[in-house]
C-alpha cells in the first residue's frame, strides 16, 4: 500500500508499534513526539534509519507546529494525549484542556491537505465508565451503548470526558474519520505501570518462594496483544466501510481476572512464586471487555494471538530490554 501517514505520538508505545506494521505494508511515515511520555530508545531510532521515515519533535499545542508537519498525507493518526494516573489525578484540568487543544489542531492540520485525509482518532473504552456506574452496562460492551458521564468533580473524570469531547469534535469536523475505542492492548514497550508489565516485573524481582501481589483478583478483562490491535488498524485504513464509523478495537474472548493473569505471568517468570491478593484497586470496573461483532466483520479479522504467547512475547522483550539492561520504556 502505497500512502503517506502521519502518526502523532509517534515513540510512544501504540504509536511505534503501528508504525513498523504501516511501513512493512509500503507506506510512507511521519512520526511526531515531543518525548514526554514516547522515548528516543534504540529501538526507536533503529526504526527511524528505514526509508520512508522521518521524525518531527513537535508540540502539537502549538498550532504553528501543527500545521507546518505538513499537507500531503492520506491518513491521519492521531494519538498523542496526556494520559496516565498521575497526570490525570495531579492535573485534570490541564488534561481536558490540553487533550481538546491538541486535537484543535490536528482537525486545523487535516483540513489543510491536498487530498482528503481520513482522521484516525484514538478514543477509550473509559467513555463506557458513566454508563457501567449508573445505568449498569452490558458486557461485552457494543460501541452503540449509550454514553453517561461519571461525577465532573471527580479527578479521573478528566480522561475520559476529553475522550468524549474528541469523538464529538471528530464527528462534527467534516472530515472523513473513524474513531477506535482500544481496550486493554499490551506487549512490547508499553511502560512499566500497566498491568501486565507491572505483574511481569513483580516476578522478575521476586525470589524463589517468595509471593507476587495482585490487586482486584476477581476483576475481569479482555486482553488484546499489540500485534491483533496493530492489524485491526491497518485493515480499518484499507477498508471504505470504516470510515464514519465509532469502533471498538480489542479482543472480545477471554474474559480472564486479574488473578489468572497474574499467574500467567508468574508461570513465564519460571519461578515458583505464590499469589497474594489485595483489595480491588478504588475506580476499577468489575469488567471490562468489548463486544468485537462490528468491527471483526468490517475487517474480516479477529485476535489470532492468545493471552499466554502473548505474555511470554512481552516478558522475553521486558528481560532483555528494561529487566536486565535497566533500558526505558515508551509510557
Amino acid at each position: 500500500m502505497s500512502a503517506r501517514v502521519l502518526i502523532t505520538g509517534g515513540a510512544g508505545f501504540l504509536g511505534l508499534h503501528l508504525a513498523k506494521h504501516l511501513w512493512k505494508d509500503g507506506c510512507d511515515l511521519c512520526l511526531v513526539d515531543n518525548l514526554t511520555r514516547g522515548v528516543d530508545d534504540p529501538e526507536f531510532n533503529q526504526f527511524l534509519s528505514n526509508k520512508r521515515t522521518s521524525f518531527v519533535e513537535a508540540d502539537l499545542l502549538s498550532i504553528d507546529q501543527t500545521i507546518s508537519l505538513g499537507v500531503d498525507f492520506d491518513f491521519i493518526f492521531h494519538l498523542a494525549a496526556i494520559v496516565g494516573v498521575r497526570h490525570v489525578q495531579d492535573q485534570p484540568y490541564n488534561v481536558l484542556v490540553k487533550n481538546t487543544r491538541m486535537l484543535e489542531n490536528v482537525i486545523s492540520l487535516a483540513r489543510m491537505q491536498k487530498r482528503e485525509a481520513r482522521l484516525f482518532f484514538a478514543s477509550t473504552s473509559e467513555v463506557y465508565a458513566g454508563t457501567l456506574e449508573h445505568f449498569g452496562l452490558t458486557i461485552p460492551t457494543s460501541e452503540s451503548a449509550p454514553l453517561a458521564l461519571t461525577g465532573l468533580h471527580l479527578p479521573r473524570s478528566s480522561y475520559m470526558l476529553s475522550k468524549l469531547m474528541g469523538e464529538a469534535m471528530v464527528e462534527q469536523s467534516g472530515l472523513p474519520f473513524t474513531i477506535f475505542r482500544p481496550h486493554n492492548l499490551y506487549g512490547s514497550r508499553m511502560g512499566n505501570v500497566h498491568v501486565i508489565p507491572e505483574q511481569l516485573r513483580k516476578a522478575y524481582e521476586t525470589d524463589a518462594g517468595g509471593s507476587v501481589v495482585v490487586y482486584s483478583p476477581e476483576h475481569t478483562r479482555a486482553f488484546c496483544f499489540i500485534d491483533d490491535s496493530v492489524e485491526m488498524l491497518q485493515r480499518m485504513m484499507l477498508r471504505e466501510g470504516c470510515a464514519g464509523r465509532t469502533l471498538n478495537l480489542g479482543s472480545q474472548t477471554p474474559e480472564v481476572t486479574m488473578r489468572h493473569v497474574a499467574e500467567i505471568c508468574v508461570e513465564v517468570s519460571g519461578k515458583e512464586l505464590l499469589i497474594e491478593e489485595l483489595p480491588p484497586t478504588p475506580g476499577s470496573p468489575p469488567r471490562r471487555a468489548p463486544d468485537m461483532t462490528l468491527t471483526n466483520d468490517l475487517l474480516d479479522y479477529q485476535a489470532t494471538v492468545g493471552l499466554r504467547s502473548g505474555i511470554e512475547q512481552t516478558w522475553e522483550w521486558y528481560c532483555s530490554h528494561v529487566f536486565e539492561s535497566g533500558g526505558i520504556s515508551a509510557e
